[in-house]
């Protein structure tokens, strides 16, 4: 399954299914405080630590919105929330539109952005590490890894396979649209994401119906998978967050549709597994080009998978990760112009072209 692109999205063909709209199925209702006038408040992160345009619109998350020239809206469980940069300004600000509790909502912010980790500490450590990281890092600061809820995360990655940017934003839009509406932010509508008992109520022929095609089976074979785990499928899903990557990703891959490239990303982002390595033929290329390159135009394989993400393990340490999430994103489009002058790989260490050359042969 190829890593969908975050920029340039192709768009839908004209064969593709009818727009999406959700069932009829009626949603329950709870209460929410919604805040008039939008009230912004300073960030405990400044850009050097979180910089909004290469965190959102990088293939983490499909489920929030730019709003405003440099600001970004979403939903973190009930809390409606807002996140916004200014030219010039180092301050990161957010705005709480919609909760239960606008204390709850500060918190529940600052845990989806891992706001304990700092990336000042890890860049200067990876820079370290490897000199061509710190070329990068001088251009692409603040992008950071997400901590998102395991479910969502697990059931945008199931739309994702072997699909466009574009089409997987209308299915994530779709599954969002069951959710309890939160709000409107400059004409989008926001919904808090739905639970596992909402999600089984959609048939996999409402999910074909809507366009999703295969993945309907996947998402609705997981849900029925996760609502039979003992205590629950959410909490078996947050137990995951306690296991070693390895156990994590392998009870991730007895989920239907779930194979080791898409638990791999639910594991980096929403399981706080930071070792982990969603490989891909765009993680593959970049592997090949600066980590490995004596494999370079060997056909990837799901040996070789495991190969790279220990290429980046030990080139980087416990955090990897976030290496190679800062990698992939100088890897888009919008990223590659500025970054031209960095392109020159690095040469290898004499061990690693070593073991790359004893192990194909």
């Amino acid at each position: 399954m190829k890593r969908p692109r975050a920029i340039s999205p192709p768009s839908i063909s004209a064969t593709a299914k009818p727009p999406l709209s959700p069932p009829a199925t009626p949603i329950l209702k709870q209460k929410l405080h919604r805040t008039g006038k939008p009230i912004w408040f300073p960030l405990k992160l400044t850009q050097t630590e979180l910089t909004l345009p290469l965190t959102f619109p990088t293939g983490q998350t499909f489920r929030w919105k730019q709003t405003g020239a440099i600001q970004y809206s979403g939903s973190i469980g009930p809390h409606l929330v807002s996140l916004r940069q200014r030219p010039g300004d180092d301050t990161v600000s957010y705005c709480v539109h919609c909760s239960n509790s606008p204390k709850s909502a500060e918190l529940a912010l600052l845990d989806f952005l891992n706001a304990e980790i700092s990336l000042t500490e890890l860049w200067s450590d990876f820079s370290e590490k490897d000199p061509r990281f710190g070329e990068l890092a001088n251009h692409l600061r603040g992008a950071r890894v997400l901590r998102q809820d395991p479910l969502e995360c697990l059931i945008q990655f199931l739309c994702s396979s072997n699909n466009n940017i574009a089409r997987i934003t209308k299915m994530v839009d779709f599954v969002s649209s069951l959710g309890v509406h939160l709000g409107e932010i400059d004409g989008i509508e926001f919904h808090q994401f739905p639970s596992l008992d909402r999600l089984s109520k959609v048939s996999e022929q409402e999910f074909r119906k809507a366009g999703f095609g295969y993945r309907a089976k996947y998402i609705t074979g997981t849900v029925s998978a996760l609502q039979a785990k003992p205590g629950g499928g959410d909490e078996w899903l947050l137990s995951l967050r306690k296991m070693d990557l390895q156990d994590a990703v392998a009870a991730l891959c007895t989920l239907p549709g779930v194979g080791p490239k898409v638990a791999a990303c639910i594991a980096l982002f929403a399981l706080g597994q930071h070792s982990a390595i969603p490989v891909d033929t765009h993680v593959w290329q970049i592997a090949t080009r600066y980590l490995m390159p004596e494999l370079a135009g060997t056909k990837l394989t799901l040996k070789l998978c495991s190969r790279v993400a220990e290429a980046f393990v030990s080139k980087y340490g416990e955090y990897a990760g976030w290496a190679q999430t800062l990698l992939f994103i100088a890897e888009l489009p919008a990223q590659k112009t500025l970054l031209q002058s960095l392109s020159q790989p690095i040469q290898p260490e004499k061990s690693a072209e070593r073991k790359g050359n004893e192990a194909l042969t």
